[in-house]
This record gives C-alpha cells, structure tokens and sequence, in this order.
C-alpha cells in the first residue's frame, strides 16, 4: 500500500505533458523489449524498421517511430520527448499533440522514403527522433528565446531559436554530404512539419474539425441509440459527409 501510494503521489506531481508522455514512453520501452526476443527478429525487422524497399511499407512508417535497437538510442530520445512534453502539451493540449506525434513519425518516415529512393541508400532506419524533432521545432518555433541546454553540458545555454537553426543546418549537411550517422532525411522533415503545423497546421486543420466531429458523434448517437428508419440514418451519414467535404474545401483554401 505504501509503494502505491508513493506511485500515486507521483503521478498526481506530474504536469498533463509529462502525464500524456508516460504512455508513449512505456511503448517504446515494450518495442524495446520485444528487440531482446529472439524469436521476434524477423517480425521487427519486417515490420518495426522503415525501408522503402522492404515488403512492408505502410506499417512500419508508424510502428518504427516507438522501435529502438539500441538502449541509448531510446534514453536520448525519450528524455528529449520528456523535457518538451509539458510546453508542447500547453501549446497543443493532449488530443492535439498525439495526433500531431503520431502523424509526424509517419511523415517523417515518408521524407525519408523519398530520400532513400532518391540516393539509392536502402537502409533500414528505425527510431522516435522524426516524430522528436517535430515537437522540438514545434516548441522552438513558438517560443524562439527560450533558453536550452545540452544533456552533458547543462553550463552551456542558448536560445531556442538558435537550437532549431543549428539543427536544421546539421541535418540539412548531412544529407547533402551523405552522411550515414543519422536519418537526416526524417528529421529534416519531422522539424519542417513541426515548423509548419504551429505556424499554419493549427488553423487550417484542428480548427476545421470541429464539424467533422460533431457530426461524426450525431452518426454515433444516432447509431447506437434505439433506432431511428433507414430514413433518418440517411440524413445523419448525409450531414456526415457533407461536414467531411466541408473540412476539406477548408483546408484547399
């Protein structure tokens, strides 16, 4: 009882970022785990690590943003999530940050897709850094003077917007020059979309969805209420998909 209610103390200290991170964390962690089985290789392989010119395509342009052969590989990246998940969580709230997260370790594995196929380099790549750096030029963006620190070297400190500059340089050489260190390629592109989506994402796309779900939870009340004809349920699904083409011209404005 008395280690649960440490627990319990602990968690209610954390702020909503840190809360909706814990859950990403643990999953990376899991993926990790199921690194150590060998009887899973071919599974993560296949699945688990993005390669444009593996069989598997689509899925593993999500499930390889929560894999992590390496335990560094996974500290670093997740104590960066961590220490940028309250500001991102403010900007963003819960909802809108997972959505943003998980769309960014696919976009940027898609970045990287077009760069592989570009160089010819077919390498597996696997990691949270695309979907990290997102959040990090999300909150570098929108907050240019805040004052950063290095993990090793917490004496040295500098702005925020210089970070996000230094990074963007980095990457943008290294896949210029071909280096191999890191996934240039996804995390140019995790940093661009980040970039993009608080200057301009927020308005066209989570503002625009508020038909869309209130129509989607009128289908669903609809749906699982106590009936209502063929009729009526026409009407709901019409004003459903009028909400969806709605959003969508929006957004091509």
């Amino acid at each position: 009882m008395h280690c649960f209610n440490r627990v319990n103390s602990w968690w209610n200290n954390l702020t909503e970022g840190q809360r909706t991170v814990t859950g990403i964390i643990a999953a990376n962690v899991f993926v990790f785990c199921l690194w150590r089985l060998p009887g899973m290789r071919r599974v993560m392989f296949t699945y688990f690590t993005s390669d444009p010119s593996s069989r598997a395509l689509c899925s593993p342009m999500l499930l390889s943003t929560f894999s992590h052969f390496s335990l560094f590989h996974m500290a670093a990246n997740m104590y960066v999530l961590w220490s940028f998940s309250s500001s991102i969580v403010s900007l963003l709230g819960c909802e809108q940050f997972i959505a943003v997260y998980l769309s960014a370790g696919v976009i940027s594995t898609f970045v990287s897709y077009v760069a592989k196929m570009a160089t010819g380099k077919f390498e597996p790549s696997l990691g949270a850094s695309g979907a990290i750096m997102t959040v990090l030029a999300a909150v570098c963006t929108k907050m240019p003077e805040a004052k950063l620190a290095i993990i090793f070297l917490p004496m040295f400190t500098f702005t925020a917007g210089n970070a996000l500059k230094a990074i963007i340089a980095f990457d943008t050489a290294g896949l210029a020059l071909g280096w191999r260190l890191f996934d240039h390629a996804a995390h140019l592109g995790g940093a661009l979309f980040g970039m993009w989506y608080v200057t301009y994402g927020h308005e066209l796309i989570w503002k625009n969805r508020e038909p869309l779900v209130k129509a989607w939870h009128e289908m669903r009340t609809k749906n699982t209420g106590k009936g209502g004809g063929l009729e009526e349920q026409a009407k709901v699904s019409t004003k459903f998909f009028t909400a969806v083409a709605s959003a969508y011209l929006k957004v091509r404005e």
